[in-house]
């Protein structure tokens, strides 16, 4: 029987080969923040290997201090786009599909990086990770610059032949400090309770929206833990969940990306689904699940530290949750940073070639 893994799924003008998508993974090798032959080369092998749907790395909007590192490519600069529109070139000669992640680090990014270093972070009260004021809250002008600058970056992207979009809405940047209550002490229309503090995502998404049509597919990702402190939850509830991603749903995201460290791991007491499980129920939206998919046991952080290969893990949950519709499409990371040939590999039954992860294969990022 052939593996839920490889059918193919279709939303909107969006039609994949298969239920495989490669994370989106930063990698900082984007000189002068234009990616180059090489970054097109580096997903092409990727489209080639069999992979349904590439998610770029982080690629920053038309904001000052929307990036930390001159290495990271942008989503604004005509050199940048020009280099953008050879990756979808090379990914679509190789038959695979393409998005951009559209991203700005907030006030994870230190002032005085980027290319703009004079530029303050921008944050939605100008907190620190921490809780330290270390900057002015943006003003009313600063988020609709912000918005705009997200929605022109979404057109951008269709006028250049992506296939769709995707909003990175996770892990402590902007869009998620906006989402905290600890990060988002405003009292005004971008502030307030839990879902009040999603109106700054939903106007984004509805903005995008608005300037791509209704056929182009949009993407949320979103996590309930942030890079600061991987114990921490948005929503601890499904009800509280559910009150979160309603407004995100109504303003036009049509797949939710939903980041987890491990897959396998319930979300909430009474019941095995994973967070892109509970969403995919709330909301009746097509979700992507992800997380250590591929690794056995997987610690990200000790694999690096350490330098030791991580194993290579069974898929036969993976599969069976997927064939019981929990979700519909499986982000892959670091097994394909590793073999850039693993969907290919996977789906021939080919397990003993595939290549194990470990630092080197992070180093390289090949």
């Amino acid at each position: 029987m052939t593996s839920p893994l490889f059918r193919p799924f279709a939303t909107k003008s969006l039609s994949l080969a298969n239920r495989l998508v490669m994370a989106p993974m930063t990698r900082s090798k984007s000189p002068g923040s234009i990616p180059g032959p090489d970054v097109a080369a580096y997903y092409r092998r990727r489209a080639e290997g069999g992979v349904g749907l590439i998610v770029t790395e982080g690629t920053t909007v038309d904001r000052p201090a929307a990036s930390n590192d001159t290495n990271v490519p942008d989503f604004h600069s005509p050199a940048s786009l020009a280099g953008w529109q050879r990756v979808v070139e090379e990914v679509h000669g190789a038959g695979g599909k393409i998005a951009p992640q559209l991203w700005h680090q907030g006030m994870m990014r230190k002032t005085g990086t980027g290319h703009h270093p004079e530029a303050p972070s921008d944050g939605p009260s100008g907190l620190s990770a921490s809780g330290k004021q270390v900057g002015p809250a943006m003003s009313e002008a600063d988020i609709a610059g912000t918005i705009d600058a997200f929605a022109r970056a979404a057109g951008v992207a269709q006028e250049i032949g992506f296939d769709a979009v995707e909003i990175h809405g996770a892990h402590g940047y902007l869009i998620d400090q906006f989402f905290w209550d600890g990060a988002n002490k405003r009292g005004d229309a971008w502030g307030g309770d839990f879902v009040q503090r999603t109106h700054f995502a939903a106007e984004i998404v509805k903005a995008i929206r608005a300037r791509v049509g209704e056929a182009y597919p949009i993407i949320f990702r979103f996590s309930q833990w942030k890079q600061q402190d991987f114990t921490a939850r948005l929503a601890l509830t499904p009800d509280e969940l559910a009150c979160f991603l309603e407004p995100l749903t109504a303003a036009g995201t049509d797949i939710f990306h939903c980041s987890t460290r491990r897959f396998w791991e319930p979300e909430f007491e009474g019941s095995a689904l994973n967070l892109a499980g509970w969403t995919k129920k709330l909301t009746g939206k097509p979700t992507i699940t992800v997380g250590s998919v591929g690794l056995k046991g997987a610690d990200f952080v000790q694999t690096f530290r350490t330098r030791e290969d991580s194993e290579i893990g069974d898929l036969g949950e993976l599969e069976a949750r997927l064939e019981r519709d929990e979700f519909d499409l499986v982000a892959v990371g670091r097994a394909l940073l590793a073999d850039p040939h693993w969907a290919i590999k996977v789906r021939e039954g080919r397990f003993s070639d595939l290549a194990p992860f470990s630092a080197s294969s992070l180093a390289t990022l090949a």
